[in-house]
């Protein structure tokens, strides 16, 4: 798995920074956080195959994490795009979307399943998540952030992997190389010529944990991030100011790249990734160095930048 920012700027673009967006790699497809204005072309210019998407999920109606979406959806229907996409969101973007698809703004001619979400359906819920999106390989769980207005944050995580397969201990008991290894690795017994039946225990190792990434912007410090954060390998929060515009932060609904810093200590996070600066700062360092301060297994979004989770 490897995270791609494809804007890391608060608000509107810069000269070297395109506004929110970032996409989570794995395995032949990927997920798409946020669309900011000119989305698409990062998506070209990072070399991912719109093809490859296999579902996209906005935090919130602000311009700066949605204006792009229209574009890039009506682009891949023209690209002929025939896989299924889906779509999962705050309630409200699928009027959105019908509007201009009824005044020939939007154009699609492939499958486009919408999940909508409201702050009711959390407060319904339990644990005050949902799953919104699963496949054999992972699941996306989401709740709602602390915003100016509904925000849903999200949690990508990828379900218990296989252990790991001792080739050394499966020569020593005489299984020959080939298929018979894959159906051990799979969890199946097998038997071999000399009646002997072999366990995946013998050769196998222990279920080891898939890997886990939370999408937290745009919010203030809120419990809800440490929940999505809990143990991730990689946490990716906003950091839109330095600690001396906390006032700021709190009224605009953001948080400082101290404030990031603290949510992913709480959380017990491997390593966070601060994104989702604002303009006022050309060069993003200060807001590093103040993470980094707090939480020391810190790393800074840069636009087109791959980082392995």
């Amino acid at each position: 798995m490897k995270v791609i920012p494809l804007g890391t700027s608060s608000g509107k673009p810069t000269l070297h920074r395109n506004v929110s967006a970032l996409a989570v790699v794995r395995e032949g497809e990927w997920l798409l956080f946020d669309c900011g204005e000119a989305t698409q072309t990062q998506v070209m210019r990072a070399g991912l195959s719109p093809n490859r998407l296999a579902a996209i999920f906005i935090t919130h109606f602000h311009g700066d994490h949605f204006n792009g979406l229209p574009g890039f959806l009506s682009t891949m229907g023209l690209d002929r795009r025939e896989r299924p996409l889906t779509l999962t969101g705050p309630r409200g973007i699928r009027q959105y979307l019908d509007v201009l698809a009824r005044l020939k703004i939007l154009y699609l001619n492939y499958p486009l399943d919408v999940h909508e979400f409201a702050p009711s359906d959390f407060r319904e819920s339990d644990s005050k998540s949902i799953l919104v999106y699963e496949t054999p390989a992972y699941e996306v769980i989401a709740a709602p952030l602390d915003h100016r207005i509904f925000a849903i944050g999200y949690r990508v995580e990828e379900r218990p992997r296989p252990g790991k397969f001792d080739i050394e201990r499966a020569r020593q008991l005489g299984i020959p190389a080939g298929p018979l290894y894959g159906r051990l690795q799979s969890g199946h017994a097998i038997q071999l010529e000399d009646g002997r039946l072999i366990t995946p225990s013998e050769v196998v190792g222990p279920p080891r944990p898939g890997k886990a990434v939370a999408y937290c912007t745009d919010t203030r410090p809120c419990d809800t991030a440490v929940t999505l954060g809990h143990k991730v390998d990689l946490l990716i929060h906003e950091a839109t100011y330095t600690e001396d515009l906390i006032t700021e932060a709190e009224d605009f609904g953001h948080s400082t790249a101290a404030q990031a810093a603290r949510i992913a200590e709480r959380a017990d996070a491997r390593r966070l990734l601060i994104t989702h600066f604002s303009t006022r700062y050309p060069d993003a360092s200060p807001l590093l160095e103040e993470a980094r301060a707090v939480f020391a297994d810190t790393v800074m979004a840069r636009d087109l930048a791959e980082f392995e989770v």
